[in-house]
């Protein structure tokens, strides 16, 4: 989709920089996965320890250890 955004300059740059992209749109298209992805994790990662019927970290050890 194309979409016009008035991007201050240093922070584009220091887009590129950390992004290691060629262009503008390829570090645009990788921040904008990343941020994504995070929050994707985030909303995982809120779910942790909510499940009763799950096995511990604990349990699983224990079977590892009986084989």
């Amino acid at each position: 989709m194309k979409t016009s955004v008035d991007i201050p300059d240093d922070e584009l740059k220091k887009l590129l920089r950390y992004t290691r992209a060629k262009t503008k749109r390829d570090a645009i298209v990788t921040a904008i996965s990343d941020f994504n992805r995070r929050r994707r994790m985030a909303e995982v990662a809120s779910h942790f320890g909510t499940c009763r019927n799950l096995m511990s970290h604990a349990d699983l050890m224990k079977l590892r250890r009986m084989d």
